[in-house]
């Protein structure tokens, strides 16, 4: 008897080792395919190329000759913000700092990043896995006449809740480019946005010089008015005297008439400029008192050994790489899509014709599942995207090469004119005082009676035409300082030098 229970007992302990050993090699299988799931999903490689910057093709430095005033090319930082403080004007700082406040380019601008962000958190989330709660609780009733008996009560009620997800692996890149592409997306906006800043700053630099300089040339006009009807009265008074002609009565009254003409255009002008600050500002009761354009200082001079690296500070080229990458990106996306995708889905919950029964063990319900999905034929669909794909990243890699062209050649036509105009404008400064003088001297002569009005009328149009000149040749080379700001991307400072002998 003892030797049976000895037996049976030796049996029971083999059989539980078996059922140990059977547990342990389940357990193993399962570690294995986890192990085996992640290995393979490591060694996933997203498909299609890897983005490289096009080689840059520019001369490492611009191409106009140095200047003696300029800066040393080695102590130049570009800055990216208020390049305009340079002019040290507040009524140009308020105007900037209303557009940027209330320009609807702007918050057009800032509407397009905020969907931008959206679109790349969506695609993000498609990299990970979608789990949704479905709750029903029905009551229906079935046919007691029908071919099949009821076996249960009728009617009846039915209760279930699950947990449903889904989940695609990524093997081949598809999500990781998709997602790619939209960070990209979203970059691109966000230096679109910096570009439209970029370009409202410069239109409102460039209507505010416009407006002090029609306003310079208004008072050039207006006390060369002042001068003429000076002139007018005197030679009335010479024509009653016996001394002047009718002659020059008229040519005094006409050379009178066209300058106060000039007046006329001239604050027809200068109320259009204040309009357009208006709109850009988004302050339309906008009034501007009057000011003086020889009041605002020239900006420092930049170096001509500026490099040509700077032009990566540019947000339209920015844009453009940006842009480029995410096209880059488009084609991985399309290759992708020929490759099989495969899903994993899954659902969790419980099912029961009693709501006190839905919680318990017996209602469970589950299911797992494996989807793969292979394009077999598709008459070349998925071929044809790829393509257009690989056609789009081309145009993105042309118009990012024109841009970084078109960038270059506009810096090197704001340094050429900020140079030529400050040569212009020196000149002009010297022909003004002469003409000044010579109006002064034809002015004596006539009243001497040594020269006939003729003079006074030439050397008044002479005086009024180079003034006129110098102001214009002022706005243009500060209208090219702005452009050159653009041009760059930002303004620049210079660097203080580090003493070498600074311990």
């Amino acid at each position: 008897m003892k030797s049976r229970m000895k037996n049976m007992n030796i049996k029971h302990m083999n059989i539980k080792h078996m059922n140990i050993k059977h547990m342990n090699i389940k357990h193993m299988n399962i570690n294995l395919i986890v192990l085996a799931l992640s290995t393979t999903l490591s060694a996933c490689v997203a498909v299609g190329p890897d983005y490289v910057r096009p080689n840059n093709t520019l001369p490492a430095t611009y191409s106009q000759p140095n200047d003696a005033n300029a800066m040393d090319a080695n102590q130049v930082q570009t800055i990216q913000g208020d390049w305009w403080q340079l002019y040290q004007d507040s009524t140009l700082n308020a105007l900037i700092a209303d557009t940027l406040k209330n320009n609807t380019d702007l918050k057009l601008a800032v509407a397009r990043i905020e969907e931008a962000d959206g679109y790349a958190r969506e695609i993000g989330a498609a990299t990970l896995p979608e789990v949704a709660l479905d709750v029903n609780a029905t009551r229906s009733r079935v046919t007691e006449s029908g071919p099949f008996p009821v076996f249960a009560a009728n009617p009846r009620a039915n209760y279930n809740y699950q947990f449903s997800s889904s989940f695609e692996l990524d093997f081949w890149g598809k999500l990781k480019r998709a997602k790619e592409s939209a960070r990209a997306q979203l970059l691109a906006t966000q230096y679109a946005k910096e570009a439209t800043k970029l370009t409202l700053t410069n239109m409102v630099a460039q209507y505010y010089l416009t407006l002090r300089s029609v306003e310079s040339q208004l008072n050039i006009a207006n006390d060369s008015l002042r001068s003429r009807n000076e002139s007018l009265a005197l030679t009335k008074r010479r024509l009653e005297g016996g001394v002047a002609s009718a002659l020059d009565v008229h040519q005094a009254e006409v050379s009178t008439s066209n300058l106060a003409a000039d007046i006329a255009d001239y604050k027809r002008q200068r109320a259009i400029a204040e309009h357009q600050l208006a709109t850009l500002t988004g302050q339309l009761s906008l009034k501007l008192a009057d000011g003086n354009l020889s009041n605002l200082p020239i900006p420092p001079v930049p170096p001509a050994g500026l490099p040509s690296s700077l032009l990566e500070n540019r947000p339209d080229v920015r844009q453009a790489e940006q842009q480029l990458i995410a096209a880059n990106a488009n084609i991985g996306f399309a290759k992708a899509a020929i490759y099989p995708s495969i899903s994993l889905t899954g659902i969790f919950g419980a099912e029961s014709i009693e709501l006190s029964d839905v919680l318990k063990s017996a209602s469970r319900i589950w299911t797992g599942g494996l989807n793969i999905n292979l394009p077999i034929f598709n008459s070349g669909r998925l071929n044809s995207r790829l393509d257009q794909a690989s056609a789009r990243q081309k145009q993105s890699l042309a118009q990012y090469e024109a841009s970084v062209q078109s960038a270059f050649k506009e810096v090197n036509d704001a340094l050429v004119n900020l140079r030529q105009y400050t040569e212009r404008e020196n000149a002009l400064n010297q022909s003004v005082e002469s003409a000044k003088k010579a109006l002064k001297i034809s002015e004596n002569r006539y009243q001497s009676g040594y020269s006939t009005y003729l003079d006074v009328l030439d050397a008044q149009r002479v005086y009024n035409d180079v003034a006129i000149n110098a102001v214009l040749s002022r706005q243009a080379r500060l209208a090219a300082s702005v452009d050159l700001f653009k041009a760059l991307g930002g303004g620049w400072q210079q660097q203080e030098k580090v003493s070498t002998n600074q311990q």
